[in-house]
């Protein structure tokens, strides 16, 4: 707890929140990229603590969140399958498809089993030799290097019972998504600090020189936050473009090289669907051509399950930082937590959950 505290000080936030005040001259607009860093702002009020010239918006951060509503349905028609284990980490259950969710299903008889690891679902089918079992992949980069090795081992013992089904995305693609969007307004970008511990962050500097922006690799906690702002601020207000680490704790420059090893050797790029906003080239990873015997989508010939999107949910364009979750019509009527209508309101890290759970049915502060 001593390490958190030092990071949530409230002295030291007021301090960080005068300088910001200080040197902000021109509004500007910033989106912080992760679905925990909107949690954070959100909770402890960050956003209260700028001036109000400075927007934060809130970018498509959240795995569960931007997981394709056909790659939902292909998950329900999986799990119902008899003799098959289906295991997901608990977040992705609620998270509604075309017509039901995964708890729907568990309700109804499917095995569908919560795993804290794809390592308990590899033990599973060793457990099981007699069923399939299938783990659901979803993630950003952060979790890439756990599903690659849960992979390369179940071929290295010959395990054949055991597949993924992969939704995972890439974030520096969304990013550019954002940028080369007509509807852009995002000057800056808060960059996840969990994403480049894996990956590192030499990946945004095309981007950063590309789209002239400030990117301020950034960690989680309230004083985290509220430096990169000040850091993303600064050159914005200097008239500069940079590639900075703010989350220098953790963070190193080309990440880390043994996650990124073992996830080339069983991953490669492929194009993505986000949810609410389609397919975004390069976003994503699927299983290299020697690791095709565990996609589950093939193994199960899911890929002709397809699906349109809601036109009720606005998440698109709220992950692209176009509107706030108060700002769809649907929150807090006919999209609450209990009766979701899209994955942004169910997810522990969607922007539509955290405005609910901390500013209420309005959405905003009072």
């Amino acid at each position: 707890m001593k390490f958190m505290e030092e990071y949530r000080d409230p002295k030291l936030a007021m301090q960080l929140s005068r300088e910001i005040h200080r040197i902000t001259t021109k509004p500007w607009v910033l989106m912080e990229v992760c679905g925990g860093q909107t949690h954070a702002i959100v909770k402890f009020g960050i956003d209260e603590l700028l001036p109000k010239n400075i927007e934060l918006v809130h970018g498509p951060g959240c795995p569960v969140c931007v997981t394709p509503l056909e790659l939902i349905d292909r998950a329900i028609v999986l799990a119902g399958h008899k003799d098959l284990i289906f295991c997901s980490f608990g977040d992705m259950l609620r998270v509604p498809g075309s017509d039901s969710d995964l708890f729907s299903v568990k309700a109804q008889g499917g095995d569908i089993r919560i795993v804290y690891s794809p390592i308990d679902a590899l033990s599973l089918a060793r457990q099981n030799p007699d069923k399939e079992v299938v783990f659901f992949a979803v993630g950003f980069e952060t979790t890439a290097p756990a599903n690659a090795m849960c992979v390369y081992q179940a071929k290295k013992e010959g395990i054949k019972n055991f597949s993924i089904l992969v939704s995972h995305v890439l974030v520096p693609p969304a990013i550019e998504a954002v940028l080369s969007s007509k509807d852009n307004r995002v000057q800056a970008f808060l960059a996840a600090g969990h994403v480049c511990t894996v990956m590192g962050y030499t990946e945004y500097t095309p981007l950063v020189a590309k789209y002239k922006v400030p990117m301020v690799v950034t960690g989680f906690e309230p004083l985290d936050i509220l430096q990169g702002v000040l850091m993303c601020v600064k050159q914005l207000e200097e008239g500069r473009y940079e590639l900075e680490n703010q989350y220098i704790r953790w963070v190193q420059k080309n990440g880390n090289t043994h996650a990124i090893e073992i996830i080339k050797e069983v991953f490669c790029v492929i194009p993505r669907k986000w949810r609410g906003i389609g397919e975004i080239p390069q976003s994503g990873f699927g299983l290299n051509p020697s690791y095709k015997e565990y996609d589950a989508e093939e193994r199960f010939s899911l890929k002709d399950i397809k699906t349109q999107e809601s036109a009720e949910c606005i998440s698109g364009l709220i992950l692209q930082g176009i509107k706030k979750p108060h700002q769809c019509p649907a929150y807090g009527k006919t999209c609450t937590p209990d009766r979701p209508l899209g994955a942004t309101m169910v997810s522990s890290e969607g922007a539509c959950a955290a405005y609910y759970r901390y500013r209420g049915v309005a959405g905003v502060v009072v």
